[in-house]
């Protein structure tokens, strides 16, 4: 998978276990994996993931899940007047995967981190989310720098 593919597969990830209870996150986190190992494709055959890329995307989603607290009180910080209950969901799963790679993935460029964020916003929110997550990103950037 490429690193976008992986990146999105995370935000898949984080998604869907926003909608789980804490003690059912980890088998969510399974049952993705799980979809992610076997794919169809559009012409009707199988893919495999490598084995490489579920650890990656399970441990990178896991990562997230240990730092939740940290990533949610920056998200707060620079949502002037929204609380986190008020942000879309998959807006608040690409927020809180994007301030992770800027504050704890330092393999990732806080310009690739932004940019990507808002290529999810694009694809998974609808049209006004990309500023409103583009300005999150960028008060953070600009505040911790």
């Amino acid at each position: 998978m490429t690193r976008r593919q992986l990146r999105e597969n995370i935000f898949k990830a984080l998604f869907r276990i926003e909608f789980a209870e804490q003690k059912e996150q980890e088998e969510q986190l399974e049952f993705h994996l799980q979809e992610l190992a076997e794919q169809e494709q559009e012409d009707g055959t199988i893919s495999f993931a490598k084995e490489e890329d579920l650890e990656y995307v399970k441990n990178k989603v896991s990562d997230v899940i240990a730092h939740l607290n940290e990533l949610d009180a920056a998200i707060s910080e620079y949502t002037e007047g929204w609380k986190l209950n008020r942000i879309g969901k998959a807006e608040l799963a690409i927020l809180r995967l994007a301030v992770y790679e800027i504050k704890f993935d330092h393999d990732v460029p806080e310009r690739v981190a932004i940019n990507e964020a808002v290529e999810l916003t694009k694809e998974y929110c609808d049209e006004d989310a990309k500023g409103f997550v583009n300005a999150v990103l960028g008060k953070l950037v600009k505040n911790e720098s």
